[in-house]
């Protein structure tokens, strides 16, 4: 599983996963697993905004949290996943 950065955010690592590469550009929050089983999931648009399609066990200050260091950290995130994927962002 690739992960987007070796620390956690807000307690969570931030990753994907290799088969889910021909979907479009999101991040995947898991604390401990780094499988879609009790992760949320967040697709990612063209201006670093997410929208949120699975919440995992994440609460709303944690959810807050990911998204805003989404926002902060996007581009650099997508060339990640741009490695890995020939998908854009979401609603591209």
């Amino acid at each position: 599983m690739p992960k987007y950065y070796e620390y956690k955010v807000a307690g969570y690592y931030l990753y994907f996963t290799s088969h889910c590469i021909i979907e479009c550009m999101h991040v995947h929050a898991s604390d401990r697993k780094l499988t879609e089983t009790g992760s949320a999931k967040f697709f990612v648009k063209e201006n670093g905004d997410t929208v949120p399609q699975n919440r995992g066990l994440l609460n709303d200050r944690e959810i807050l949290k990911i998204q805003s260091f989404i926002k902060k950290n996007y581009q650099e995130m997508y060339l990640k996943w741009a490695s890995y994927s020939q998908e854009g962002f979401y609603e591209k």
